[in-house]
């Protein structure tokens, strides 16, 4: 048995939960399957996790900070070019793997990611992450924070239906819509304009 250090074996339990939830949801993601697969006892997962939910809640969190790593726009991109490249890779995420998002989002109840830092936010949710990303590399305001945070479940929303319709809409038509959509919320009342569906 190879012996890894704490942290290897903490990612690679992890890593094999994440495996694991793609098929089935997180609750039935077996703790003996997990050890078996580790080559580790039953015993020595809870040494890491020290109970089911905790390791549950662990793999929920690190499929959160994985769908917003890939989300992240390129390094050095703001504005509009940044608000495209999240828009798109939130939506191409959930189109390629609907039935894993569904499960993280609705299947668990709010998503708790744990900051850089550590500390668990058990308030924070992967929408409200989404749109903290949205705020800081966009040029948008702390004060749009609640209406890009309504943006980010209209695009969940239309990335979900949308990949599930038979039509099929094309991403690209698909994220033009959206960040129009966005553009057209931060305008006053009077200025919007209506933003057709595609």
């Amino acid at each position: 048995m190879v012996r890894l250090t704490p942290d290897e074996r903490r990612r690679q339990l992890l890593g094999i939960g994440l495996r694991m939830f793609v098929d089935k949801p997180v609750q039935e993601v077996s703790i003996d399957a997990v050890a078996a697969e580790a080559g580790i006892s039953r015993g020595l997962l809870f040494h890491y996790f020290p109970t089911k939910t905790a390791y549950h809640q662990a793999v929920v969190a690190a499929a959160g900070r994985r769908f917003l790593r890939n989300a992240r726009p390129d390094d050095g991109a703001t504005g509009e070019v940044a608000l495209e490249q999240v828009t798109r890779r939130f939506i191409e995420q959930i189109r390629r793997r609907r039935a894993f998002y569904v499960a993280l989002v609705f299947g668990q109840g709010p998503v708790s990611i744990p900051t850089p830092e550590g500390e668990e936010e058990f308030a924070t949710t992967l929408r409200a992450r989404l749109a903290d990303l949205v705020i800081e590399r966009c040029g948008y305001a702390a004060a749009a924070r609640p209406v890009v945070h309504a943006w980010v479940a209209y695009v969940e929303d239309r990335a979900i239906e949308s990949s599930a319709d038979a039509s099929n809409v094309e991403v690209t038509a698909l994220v033009a819509h959206c960040t129009r959509a966005l553009e057209a919320l931060q305008e006053p009342p009077t200025q919007r304009p209506r933003v057709p569906l595609p």
